[in-house]
């Protein structure tokens, strides 16, 4: 099982007792964020696209959405993401589990600056009802990030127009 595979990760930090499992899903940011009692944009998302004959993974906040140009532009590919089968095939955790840990090493994380408004985000951790609290720093450590990116659109003020949302006046822990 693929939480296995992220707790054996984290024993290797002494940090397995930080994941969190829950009974209810946690499969998608907004059932995520209801299960940790947080707001949508503090769940650490991870994207699997397809990159030659793997694949490569961006872990963005719950409210960013790829920006089709800017992904372009630093990877040199159009941005495809992976069929759920894919995912499971290559990075080894089912859609709604995937996280950038207890994966293959030859998967390059990068980790999207939408990430960086946060002290801490929640990732989840190979299985649809887990989860765990990290800081970027730490989740650009344990998850071997390359690097970090600017892919992604939706999350700062100037990306909404007026009354699609309130302009960004949240404040953030």
């Amino acid at each position: 099982m693929a939480i296995e595979l992220v707790r054996e990760h984290f024993k290797k930090y002494g940090l397995e007792h930080k994941i969190m499992e829950y009974e209810a899903s946690s499969a998608t940011v907004e059932l995520a964020a209801d299960a940790l009692g947080v707001k949508p944009e503090r769940i650490a998302k991870t994207l699997s696209f397809i990159n030659e004959d793997s694949c490569i993974l961006v872990v963005a906040a719950g409210d960013a959405k790829i920006d089709n140009a800017k992904f372009k532009h630093k990877f040199g590919v159009k941005a495809k993401m992976l069929t759920p089968d894919e995912v499971l095939e290559k990075v080894g955790h089912a859609v709604g589990g995937v996280c950038p840990f207890g994966i293959p090493e030859s998967i390059p994380v990068y980790l999207d600056v939408s990430l960086k408004r946060f002290k801490t985000v929640y990732p989840a951790c190979g299985s649809s009802n887990s989860a765990i609290e990290l800081s970027c720093d730490e989740i650009f450590t344990y998850a071997n990030g390359q690097d970090w990116v600017d892919v992604c659109k939706g999350w700062q003020k100037d990306d909404f127009k007026d009354g699609d949302l309130i302009k960004n006046t949240r404040t953030y822990s």
